[in-house]
């Protein structure tokens, strides 16, 4: 009797996660006969905790399909990280207790380290538990800071938005620079790894282009040299537009934009780092600015994804069907680079355990000798990830995406069960 499936997204969501669910949805309607149905985790890996399941077979072809070019999480995505075996061994136990429920023998795990992290925990209980799951991870994260792939779906669409967004606010800045705004400042994404402040780097393709200063979590912030910067570049140009990791630190190690609280987590709940070098600029230097932070928009702009973001994210979620059919198990589909230029890349594989809670900073050779932009070495890394585009179809003027149906799955168990937080 052919098995079902569980899938679930988690952590953060991205412009092409939906990508890597129709990767699996499409893949595992084409092996009914190994996979029978597959259920995706409402609010992630939450669902499958409180059985709360969504039978994706009442989903159309269409409306899978829809899914490629649908941002976000369609299933609902959550922050919510299982404790370790030793700590909380009832989760684990409460899943295995539904997928067994449900005659779950794949389970599908699409996220970040910590989701990887958790994969690996499922699929070393379920042997002692005696109910074998196969445990695929599936890569996921803007931050690019998985180890042994590449690099992470989700992030060449972030890095194509950002560079696209400081090179037209630096239009916008250069234009009106005479008389008004002198220095920009765009904060994004990214706590410990500075991969998506670098890509901004890539709107600057000769001298005096900007984005002129960047900001890397990696690099401890020098204020004077920051400053000197900041001048050369208003008295050489007109004008400064800066792009800033919200992971920025000082020479105590502490985030320059540290609220004092955490997330669900446990990461330093960052409070905006922006406005902080905004406000050195203005009583340092005394030059007029304006600042913003991407935030949400630069994660959830599917109108701009790249295209081999996109064709990336997919492949990911096919592979992680067919590495499970293969009797795969415990591991995560890689992407693996073979050429710069022509971009050329295939699909491989990592086993969990080489994966979980391991972060991929950006290389020092990377930044240049001022840590404050990006080498050629990093560019010819950068470059493949935003080409091509792949626009989402467009109604009334306005992206089409698919909202599903979500239908429940009746619930077979008879006890309930509480979260803890």
């Amino acid at each position: 009797m052919a098995k079902n499936a569980f899938y679930a997204q988690s952590g953060g969501v991205t412009a092409v996660i939906n990508a890597s669910a129709c990767g699996v949805l499409q893949t595992a309607r084409k092996h009914r006969d190994q996979i029978a149905n597959v259920y995706a985790g409402r609010n992630g890996i939450i669902g499958a905790l409180t059985e709360d399941l969504i039978d994706t077979s009442q989903e159309s072809d269409a409306a899978i399909a829809a899914l490629r070019h649908t941002p976000a999480g369609a299933f609902g995505s959550c922050r919510f990280k299982l404790k370790g075996l030793e700590q909380n061994k009832a989760e684990y136990e409460r899943l295995i207790e539904v997928f067994e429920a449900h005659n779950i023998g794949y389970f599908f795990y699409n996220g970040g380290g910590d989701s990887q992290d958790t994969s690996h925990k499922v699929s070393q209980l379920s042997e002692t538990m005696g109910y074998p799951i196969v445990c695929i991870g599936i890569p996921k994260t803007v931050d690019n800071d998985l180890p042994i792939t590449d690099n992470c779906p989700g992030f060449g669409s972030v890095a194509k938005y950002v560079a696209v967004s400081i090179r037209e606010a630096a239009f916008d800045v250069a234009s009106m620079a005479k008389t008004s705004t002198k220095v920009f400042i765009m904060e994004v994404m990214g706590r410990h790894a500075g991969w998506i402040a670098a890509a901004g780097g890539l709107a600057a393709e000769k001298e005096g282009d900007a984005p002129h200063i960047i900001l890397f979590p990696e690099i401890t912030f020098d204020q004077e040299l920051f400053l000197a910067k900041v001048e050369h570049s208003v008295k050489e140009y007109g004008y400064c537009a800066i792009v800033v990791s919200e992971g920025v630190r000082n020479a105590e190690g502490k985030f320059l934009a540290e609220a004092g609280t955490r997330d669900a987590f446990g990461h330093a709940q960052l409070g905006g780092v922006a406005p902080v070098i905004a406000a050195l600029v203005q009583q340092k230097l005394g030059l007029k600015y304006h600042w913003a932070v991407a935030d949400y928009l630069q994660r959830a702009a599917r109108h701009i994804a790249s295209k081999t973001d996109v064709e990336q994210a997919y492949a990911m979620g096919k592979a992680a069907v067919e590495l499970a059919l293969e009797g795969k198990n415990a591991v995560m589909p890689t992407i693996v680079r073979k050429s710069d230029d022509p971009y050329a890349w295939e699909v491989g594989y990592a086993n969990l355990a080489e994966v979980a809670n391991v972060e991929k900073m950006m290389p020092r050779e990377y930044a240049t000798e001022d840590g404050l932009g990006i080498t050629e070495a990093c560019r010819r890394y950068l470059q493949p990830l935003i080409l091509g585009e792949d626009y989402p179809p467009y109604k009334n003027g306005l992206p089409d995406y698919v909202i599903l149906k979500n239908a429940p799955v009746a619930k077979k168990l008879s006890a309930s069960y509480t979260l803890k937080t």
